[in-house]
């Protein structure tokens, strides 16, 4: 029976790059299968063949885990750093198997942080066409107006491409500090940081506090937990219905369920889908 795998997604699914990071990797010639270079496209079998990376061995993924990580401030979300710089890899080095970040938190953001040795989970969660949402708590200053929370609902320019439409709202208000609830459906990097700065705001805090229908709970800064197997196949159903939305949209329809904010209802609904 032909067991074998595009090399591309064997890497991938054992968590050392991302397929199209892999195929860099092939193109680079830095991939060998029984010791000779492949091509893009080239096959292999994850459990006979031996596939190396830069000279190291592949090991195929024996047990897949599932965490979930509060990433305190000024880690950076990697699992080494060339600069010395605290890396997330520290909070995590107690696991025995190999992990790594299902998308990333910039280091001085904090929240829940996905990790992850299952290649095609982590592509489930950050492929462009799943919009699996994810809610953040983000303190601004000083204060916030109702033209402010509606474009960064509707979406705003940034380096030449407009966010997606966003659900914003506000929690807390009080002078000079402003408490906002923003739930984004696509990953651009540092992207509620820029939309802050292009209406006028400052981040003064930024903390991730749910991916899906997973919540961060009461999980205490640096420390991790397993998810369970209900929360990872609530995940995984989160990313399939997503795409579906996201491919109707791309089509022409509306998302289900879709409200724009109008007048005075960002405040109220941060125009809610």
């Amino acid at each position: 029976m032909e067991n074998k795998i595009r090399v591309q997604k064997i890497l991938a699914d054992c968590g050392i790059a991302s397929r199209r990071k892999a195929e860099e990797m092939i193109a680079a010639g830095e991939v060998k299968v029984n010791g000779k270079i492949v091509q893009i496209g080239d096959k292999a079998d994850p459990r006979r063949d031996k596939i190396t990376v830069r000279g190291r061995r592949v090991e195929p993924v024996r047990e897949a885990v599932y965490i979930m990580l509060n990433k305190p401030r000024g880690y950076i979300t990697t699992m080494s750093d060339e600069m010395d710089r605290k890396c997330v890899a520290e909070l995590v080095s107690e696991i025995p198997e190999r992990v790594y970040p299902v998308g990333r938190l910039d280091r001085e953001s904090e929240g829940l942080l996905l990790m992850t040795n299952d290649g095609a989970f982590a592509n489930a969660m950050m492929h462009p066409s799943m919009h699996v949402p994810k809610t953040y708590r983000v303190t601004v200053r000083p204060s916030v107006t109702e033209d402010q929370l509606t474009q960064m609902a509707v979406g705003i320019e940034i380096e030449g491409r407009k966010t997606a439409p966003a659900d914003v709202k506000v929690l807390s208000q009080e002078p000079g500090r402003v408490v906002l609830e923003m739930i984004l459906r696509e990953g651009r990097n540092r992207e509620i940081r820029k939309m802050c700065e292009a209406v006028g705001l400052e981040v003064a805090r930024l903390r991730r506090i749910a991916i899906g229908p997973v919540k961060l709970g009461m999980l205490q800064p640096g420390q991790w937990r397993r998810l369970t197997g209900e929360e990872v196949k609530r995940l995984s159903a989160a990313a399939k219905q997503e795409k579906g939305r996201g491919e109707s949209d791309a089509s022409g329809e509306p998302y289900q369920g879709r409200r724009r904010p109008r007048g005075n209802s960002a405040r109220r609904s941060g125009g809610r889908r």
